[in-house]
């Protein structure tokens, strides 16, 4: 076994990594960007080396500046987690010329299987069921768009070299052919620097299972199981489980078989994944991760295997820790993806620091009913240089079921604040009847919208009374203080007012709703009046390190809720209600009331100007492109919102901008 390793990677999958290690021994020496001199990762390791600016291809990327921090440090081995350098055909060899071990599978097999088109065209030869489509090396627009007319729409456009669903786009129709080729190519090249890509027929319901593969030096290849990975955001995986709900034994051991096949067909070595989408009794093969994946924790979970640990020995020359027949599935597990984005707009991906972050009782990165995997710590920021993931929440259950109610806990006692999260809509999807009954595909989100993003109602009574107790609390008044106390009425901290009843209004916002009552006192009992209707009212708070626990009574309702956040904010829990609502200061000043943006068009999310598709003094159509933003090397199109005319343009290609930021001015066209 190896001494020390350096760990090529960042956030959560290096400290993942440094977990394994610390519990065989193994010395580990991180790398940082000067973006990360303070991150939770560079204080996992034993050693840190500074390689290089915050910009991935100047430090995370740089394969010199990793090589060398690994031979000054007196590392053997290089583990590359994922992302970054994990699928790399360059950054393999050059660990190998310098006499260093690659954690992962030889260049030739990272090669094969990194090139989609080329990987599809081997698996073929393996007779591994493929989905229909054009895999070569003709690039030619003209010839691509004349593929996929013959296919027939819609059609998948996917980057040849790419992962993490970034350089993808779907196709409905063949006048939007080009464009989308256009932009997947461009993404392709920022995110991978190849700009190839292959076309394939797209499923219509289709569901992502992946098997997890290991191999070693002495001839030994097993399947782990599946993961299901359907439920997707821009081909992204947002929660993923294991085993897959509805599998059976045949269908498990088919697909678990050819994955096995795949692997062998390019005599593979270590830890990999093979995707296969499928739709009814048909599977196909999609592509091979020549790496750990992200959702590995729930391959763990259920088999009660380290892969880590796994990955370091076969990169030391032993043999598998299990044979096929010693690999059994125990219960089943979920990981949810808790995200900086904002899922109302787009799931646009969000920019700040972390003010606060609250996760349930919980283990971190070994077995346990709740996991929570991450490389982040309350106070944190969430830069724009890399991926906005958070945390893992893994939790494990003795079957589906068991699990799922871990998760909606999980995701009920999970509270940040700071930026926009996924938190929330977690909770919706976990909490979702189809989700619950198993039926989920890759169009499972858009399918399923209106029940996901349901339209915004009025806070009820419960809810109100529930954050008035909070700003109650926060005034640091309790529903038992009693005025006869003190016969001093400027010693009471009720309302109290000479001559009239004591009585005040509160307003409350959930997002652009608003809703008002009146709290009141008379003799010794408290009142709340909401709409046309006075109920009697109490309540009780009892204050925790990172929470309040209210109890309210609203005529004969009782209520216990956990309240998040510090006023004016509040973020409501109980049951499976989560609600946010804030308390409307009556003094205090909307510093946007006087702004009217006019014509003009705003930044969404902080990011770079990628392209600049018109000039000031061009005429505009409703929808037609204007600019491309990049953010985390994914690309947003801004697109007209009415027909007028660029009067002014503020950013050139290459600027960056901050979320809100004015982009350009438009006049509107009368109609």
């Amino acid at each position: 076994m190896f001494d020390t390793i350096l760990i090529a990677n960042r956030g959560e999958i290096a400290c993942r990594i440094a977990a394994t290690c610390r519990r065989l021994g193994i010395r580990t020496v991180m790398v940082y960007s000067t973006a990360d001199a303070e991150a939770l990762h560079v204080k996992s390791g034993d050693e840190a080396i500074c390689i290089g600016e915050a910009e991935p291809q100047k430090s995370y990327l740089n394969i010199a500046a990793i090589i060398d921090a690994a031979k000054r440090t007196g590392a053997q081995a290089i583990h590359p987690g994922y992302g970054f350098l994990a699928e790399n055909t360059e950054f393999a060899q050059a660990c190998a010329d310098n006499g260093l071990v690659f954690i992962g599978p030889k260049p030739d097999a990272i090669t094969a299987m990194g090139n989609k088109s080329a990987a599809k065209q081997l698996m073929e030869q393996a007779n591994v069921p493929l989905v229909p489509g054009y895999h070569g090396n003709n690039q030619d627009a003209a010839f691509l768009h004349q593929q996929a007319d013959a296919m027939g729409y819609p059609v998948l456009i996917k980057a040849s070299a790419g992962g993490g669903g970034k350089g993808m786009r779907i196709v409905t129709s063949s006048d939007q052919f080009l464009e989308a080729l256009s932009s997947c190519k461009r993404e392709a090249k920022s995110s991978f620097s190849d700009d190839h890509v292959l076309i394939e027929r797209y499923l219509q319901k289709p569901r992502h299972i992946e098997i997890q593969i290991f191999a070693d030096t002495h001839g030994n290849t097993v399947h782990l199981f599946e993961r299901d990975c359907s439920v997707q955001r821009r081909h992204q995986k947002v929660i993923e489980e294991a085993p897959a709900p509805g599998m059976t034994p045949e269908r498990r051991a088919a697909m678990g078989a050819a994955a096995v096949a795949a692997a062998q067909a390019v005599n593979y070595v270590g830890a990999g994944t093979v995707e296969f989408i499928c739709e009814g009794d048909d599977f196909y093969f999609m592509e091979m991760n020549t790496r750990l994946q992200v959702e590995h924790p729930i391959t763990e979970q259920i088999t009660g295997f380290d892969l880590v640990e796994w990955q370091l020995r076969v990169a030391a020359g032993q043999a598998l820790p299990a044979s096929q027949e010693e690999l059994h599935i125990h219960g089943h597990a979920f990981e949810a993806r808790v995200y900086a984005e904002n899922p109302d707009n787009q799931f646009l991906p969000s920019i700040g620091q972390i003010h606060t972050l609250v996760f349930p009782e919980h283990q971190s990165f070994c077995l346990s009913p709740v996991r929570v995997d991450s490389g982040i710590l309350q106070g944190d920021s969430i830069s724009p240089f890399y991926d906005p993931m958070i945390a893992k929440l893994i939790v494990h259950g003795s079957d589906r079921e068991d699990a799922l109610r871990k998760l909606q806990l999980a995701l009920e006692q999970s509270y940040i604040a700071g930026l926009h999260t996924n938190l929330r809509f977690l909770h919706r999807l976990a909490c979702d009847e189809a989700f619950m009954a198993g039926d989920v595909d890759t169009g499972f989100i858009e399918r399923r919208y209106d029940s996901l993003f349901p339209q915004p109602r009025p806070a009820g009574p419960l809810d109100l009374a529930l954050a008035l107790a909070a700003q109650l609390h926060q005034y640091g008044i309790s529903c038992s203080q009693n005025p006869t106390v003190s016969a001093d009425p400027w010693d009471q901290n009720d309302f109290w007012r000479a001559n009239d009843l004591l009585h005040r209004h509160f307003m409350f916002a959930d997002g652009d709703q608003t809703s008002s009552l009146q709290l009141r006192r008379e003799h010794n009992q408290w009142y709340l009046q909401h709409n046309d209707t006075t109920t009697p009212f109490a309540w009780q708070v009892e204050a925790t390190e990172q929470s309040l626990r209210v109890t309210i009574t609203l005529g004969d309702q009782r209520l216990h809720a956990t309240i998040y956040g510090q006023a004016p904010e509040y973020d409501i829990r109980y049951g499976k209600t989560q609600r946010h609502l804030t308390y409307v200061d009556p003094l205090a000043v909307d510093p946007l009331a006087e702004e009217d943006n006019g014509g003009g068009l705003t930044a969404p999310m902080p990011g770079k100007v990628l392209s600049l598709a018109v000039q000031a003094g061009d005429t505009v159509e409703a929808g037609q492109l204007l600019l491309v933003l990049e953010a985390m090397k994914m690309e947003h199109a801004i697109t007209a919102p009415h027909t007028g005319t660029v009067s002014e343009i503020f950013f050139n290609a290459g600027d960056q901008v901050t979320e809100g930021a004015a982009l350009l001015a438009i006049e509107i066209t009368d109609n």
